[in-house]
């Protein structure tokens, strides 16, 4: 008999005469004569209950089972007599797949996400993990699906690359394990790649709207809550557009993937809502029923230096805004997302188009409470001289960026793109305040153990 999924089996009409379930013992309650088995098979957050009697042939067996065990069962699924649960299985066989010694790390029913951290490997066995690394799979599916929708095509963008794309040299070295003194598989220096908008870029001047969803690495020793070494980047690059056009996508994506979850994941979520954060729920449909704010670099400033309290990092023009700043802005001033726009050029790198006044380029970013930002974008310089005197300001060899600085050459338009940043949109999403917990495996200073 063909194994079926928990979620099905608890949506089920009427009772069913013969079902075969698979899964992992979350607890175990026994009476004199009979067990009660929590099955949980990662299909959903539920669990449904098994009813083993004493009259199996291997209940002795069956009785000694603890916490974490896969089993099998078979049986008829019945109308259960206990509270809060429909059905129920009675089991006509249980065979043992894999046992589990008394020494599982997860018998308690609560542990702290820094204990959870350092067994990432069984943590998504949690209710908590459960649901967050269903939901990641689902906003996964939902992204290629808005994508898709819309006409964009999906292109895969290298993960080894000769290129910085931010300008910043925060980038890992890619070398041969086996080589001796310098590397020269490639011939030339090769790293893991922090974005693949350069890349992407060239195929929206071919084939108009597209995207890329992948890996991509950062070298920054550092340890904040909003950072990883390793991360998923969600970008789109768009042909014929403008800023404008780019933060009306940006707020669009937002609030229709915000939506989307709110109607397709409301079990795994509202878990989030109940033990995480419990004005997630409000937050949410604010964000997904609301416009976003929209203010230039220099109001944002503006707002912030009067602003009745005083930060850690000082606010001036000419800075970055710091993570206290944007959730100032979104929390306090504005109590919804932001989009800030028009940044100085000195403070973003070369491919965003410089805007008349020469002082600002047409960049944006999307800011959310609770985390900051989770969207940096802009139109992008578009304009063979512009883009080469960029360049050149940031230290750059016309050279080694020849292909890229060839789609200016031959035919360019005005486009625009952004990066959404996976992670930050799962915090935003489950109220988690650390990236490292909607990773499955987070890599971060020091820590590489999977």
């Amino acid at each position: 008999m063909k194994p079926t999924k928990i979620v099905r089996l608890l949506k089920a009409g009427q009772p069913i005469q013969a079902v075969r379930v698979q899964g992992w013992i979350r607890t175990k309650r026994d009476a004199k004569t009979f067990s009660f088995i929590e099955l949980n098979d990662g299909s959903c957050l539920r669990n449904l209950q098994i009813v083993a009697t004493a009259d199996l042939d291997n209940y002795r067996d069956i009785r000694k089972l603890v916490t974490g065990a896969a089993v099998s069962a078979e049986g008829k699924l019945i109308p259960s007599q206990g509270k809060g649960q429909q059905w129920e299985l009675s089991a006509d066989s249980i065979d043992i797949i894999g046992a589990a010694p008394e020494d599982y790390p997860l018998q308690k029913k609560r542990h702290s996400d820094e204990f959870l951290r350092s067994i990432a490997h069984l943590r998504p066995r949690t209710n908590k993990y459960g649901a967050l690394f269903r939901m990641r799979s689902e906003l996964s599916y939902a992204i290629h699906r808005f994508f898709h929708e819309r006409g964009f095509r999906y292109i895969h963008t290298p993960i080894i690359t000769a290129s910085d794309c931010e300008g910043a040299g925060e980038l890992f070295r890619v070398v041969h394990a086996s080589a001796q003194g310098e590397d020269d598989f490639f011939g030339k220096d090769a790293y893991l790649t922090v974005s693949g908008q350069l890349a992407v870029e060239m195929f929206a001047l071919s084939l108009g709207d597209v995207y890329t969803f992948g890996p991509t690495f950062r070298a920054e020793k550092s340890n904040t809550r909003r950072h990883v070494a390793e991360f998923w980047m969600v970008e789109p690059e768009i042909a014929f557009c403008d800023l404008n056009g780019n933060m009306d996508f940006a707020e669009t994506m937002v609030q229709q993937l915000t939506r989307y979850m709110m109607d397709n994941c409301s079990e795994d979520l509202n878990l989030f809502a109940r033990f995480v954060d419990p004005s997630l729920m409000e937050r949410l449909e604010r964000i997904a029923a609301s416009g976003f704010v929209r203010m230039p670099y220099r109001e944002a400033v503006h707002i912030l230096v009067g602003a009745d309290r005083k930060f850690t990092y000082p606010v001036e023009f000419g800075k970055d805004l710091q993570t206290e700043h944007e959730r100032f802005l979104t929390e306090k001033h504005c109590n919804c997302p932001v989009i800030v726009y028009d940044y100085p050029r000195e403070i973003k790198p070369f491919y965003m188009r410089v805007n008349p006044d020469g002082q600002t380029v047409a960049a944006m970013d999307v800011l959310v409470p609770g985390v900051g930002e989770i969207i940096g974008g802009s139109q992008r310089e578009e304009r063979l001289k512009e883009l080469q005197q960029r360049m050149q300001e940031s230290g750059l060899s016309l050279e080694g960026y020849r292909w890229y600085l060839d789609s200016r050459r031959f035919g360019s338009v005005p486009h625009s793109g952004f990066g959404l940043g996976f992670e930050r949109l799962l915090m935003l999403l489950t109220g988690a305040s650390n990236i490292r917990d909607v990773i499955p495996f987070p890599r971060t200073p020091d820590i590489l153990e999977y």
